[in-house]
């Protein structure tokens, strides 16, 4: 159940990235934010893995398609889905789009099934439905109604392509995580993490090089801030790589949902703000789906 522990700290350490992410996108821009979580991340990546390497006596793994190909679309696809999950934040602020990204469970759940042939239990099938159910009601103020959703229809759109990115990132990570065989999960991991933030650093640099040198400069100038989002960024994105070489990837994307009552518990103490019934009922039910996703693993 290394998967467990390894998801639950990548979702903490998602939940500092993505607040710092915002606070950057209002500064230097979308793209310019985006690019923070691959360059900044990328000393961390590299030292992670040049220590594990060291410690284990481990080698660097065969260059074989079968893991380059799902490295290389998998990072084009987290580039994307996280530029446009910012964008959805930014249209409709954090909780309501990221109830929008955070459909991506069920998303890949079906992915999975379809592409790597995941099989899921019955119990796991209902354990993502109603904590993805939980996210929703949560995000959403009272008196939501079909006519302001289609008022939404830009922040919906934007979040559903995110989600569709994010799922099949992850659906990409884990099949090329499984093609490096069956050595330490963690080793896997780490591989599949240094050659996905390289890609996604060098293709960055050159777009904004080209695009936006601006953002870049702007980056620079807050280089406290983005090396933190850097670091949390590398930290999660080690934790949801070493989930995927144990567990389905909707396995892990569930459980990943236990960031929204460890948001609540966070804010409370920080912005004085009780969460209120409606939020409240929707943690109870993230956390009765985890608990069905689990008793179906552990079945």
């Amino acid at each position: 159940m290394l998967w467990v522990s390894a998801t639950i700290a990548a979702s903490i350490a998602l939940l500092a990235r993505n607040a710092i992410q915002v606070g950057l996108t209002r500064e230097i821009g979308t793209l310019g934010a985006t690019m923070v979580r691959f360059v900044y991340g990328a000393p961390f990546a590299l030292l992670l893995h040049t220590a594990a390497m060291y410690w284990t006596g481990s080698g660097w793994p065969a260059l074989t398609l079968a893991f380059v190909g799902p490295a290389a679309v998998g990072a084009f696809c987290q580039i994307g889905g996280t530029a446009l999950m910012l964008k959805a934040m930014d249209l409709r602020g954090f909780a309501v789009a990221n109830a929008y990204i955070k459909m991506e469970p069920v998303l890949l759940a079906l992915g999975g099934w379809w592409i790597l042939g995941d099989v899921l239990a019955p119990l796991a099938w209902l354990g993502i439905a109603v904590a993805t159910g939980g996210v929703l009601l949560a995000a959403f103020p009272r008196g939501t109604t079909l006519a302001v959703m289609r008022g939404q229809g830009a922040a919906i759109a934007v979040g559903l392509v995110a989600a569709g990115l994010f799922g099949f990132s992850a659906i990409c990570f884990r099949a090329g995580v499984l093609a490096l065989g069956d050595g330490p999960a963690v080793m896997r991991a780490l591989h599949m993490l240094l050659a996905t933030i390289l890609i996604q650093s060098a293709t960055m640099l050159v777009w904004l090089g080209i695009s936006d040198r601006a953002a870049l400069a702007g980056s620079l100038r807050r280089w406290r801030r983005c090396t933190l989002a850097g670091l949390a960024g590398a930290c999660a994105s080690m934790g949801w790589f070493t989930g995927f070489a144990l567990t389905a990837a909707a396995n892990v994307r569930t459980l990943s949902l236990i960031e929204l009552p460890i948001a609540a518990l966070v804010n409370r103490p920080l912005t004085g703000r009780a969460p209120s019934r409606r939020e409240l009922a929707g943690i109870a039910l993230v956390m009765a789906g985890i608990g069905l996703l689990l008793r179906a693993e552990l079945a």
